[in-house]
């Protein structure tokens, strides 16, 4: 039994969660558990399907029985923009939340984390804190697992969904030469590329395959989820070797059909274990207050993907 789950519950456990649907594959509970174990918190991290229509309702009740924040995976980080009471300057920047901060007022009027309070007053309003940990968390993983430095690099990005336009966003603000965005409705891809084109004139954007080499390719599709899920790009139009570097935001199955090509290929490639690692991470910070503890967090979390290929 882990030591999450040896620690018994009592009336003063305190609750967060991660939303999402479907949910079943994330392993963010066995990481943020461990985390929170390490911290010596009397806390538990829990996984739900929510349907994208009913997370209004779902923030409602997190509200409402005082959970101290929630994480949000697809396909709720853009619905979440709207529905929070406030938004932090990442959330604002990148147009999406992945993080939620319950906050309630102290006696001065300020907001505070839930964290601060030991019991609330009946009446004491409480607030939706957006954040979005994501962003940052892609370019640190693929500086860290891939050594790879977005300034004046070549881009293929797959998907601009939700996870895809933020990650178009991100790097150019970090600085690429040139990205080239393919989605399968070609109209998003068009209109994440404009934006790009509005926020960050200095980088090249095309929507469509290169014709020549990239020095990343980078999925931000659900394609790899399931077994028999096609490759994410055409083959016929592109071929992996085109690309000196794959990331694959899926982490669960950790070699996907699109990391199996790219290591075929030669290149250097990694899942997105390390991306969830990060952001859920600063994640546990923004709840906590204290700094995460990364290496009992990344045990967890590889035992839950890695054990279970």
């Amino acid at each position: 039994m882990s030591e999450a789950g040896s620690r018994s519950l009592s009336a003063r456990t305190r609750y967060c969660a991660v939303l999402g649907h479907p949910i079943r594959h994330s392993a963010s509970p066995p990481m943020q558990n461990a985390g929170i174990a390490a911290l010596g918190l009397d806390w538990r991290y829990l996984a739900f399907e929510v349907r994208p229509e009913e997370l209004g309702t779902a923030l409602a009740g997190a509200r409402a029985m005082r959970f101290v924040g929630l994480n949000l995976t697809v396909p709720h980080k853009l619905l979440a923009f709207s529905l929070v009471d406030a938004r932090d300057a990442s959330a604002e920047t990148w147009g999406a939340v992945n993080t939620i901060r319950f906050e309630a007022r102290d006696a001065s009027g300020e907001w505070q984390p839930l964290r601060a309070f030991e019991v609330l007053p009946e009446d004491a309003p409480v607030r939706a804190h957006g954040f979005n940990t994501d962003a940052a968390a892609m370019t640190r993983a693929l500086r860290e697992e891939l050594g790879f430095d977005p300034a004046g690099a070549r881009v293929l990005l797959l998907g601009a969904g939700g996870a895809g336009r933020t990650a178009a966003l991100k790097l150019a603000s970090d600085g690429v030469a040139t990205l080239f965005l393919v989605n399968r409705t070609a109209s998003k891809a068009a209109a994440v590329a404009a934006e790009i084109q509005t926020r960050f004139p200095g980088v090249q954007v095309e929507v469509g395959y290169p014709d020549g080499t990239v020095d990343l390719a980078l999925n931000a599709t659900s394609l790899g989820l399931k077994p028999d899920d096609r490759l994410p790009f055409d083959p016929g139009v592109f071929r992996i070797e085109q690309a000196q570097a794959a990331y694959d935001m899926i982490y669960r199955p950790a070699q996907t059909p699109f990391l199996e090509a790219a290591r075929a290929a030669g290149c250097r490639a990694a899942n997105g274990l390390g991306m969830l690692l990060c952001q859920g991470a600063r994640a546990l910070e923004l709840w906590s207050g204290q700094p995460a503890p990364e290496a009992a967090m990344r045990e967890a979390l590889e035992g839950s993907v890695y054990g279970s290929r």
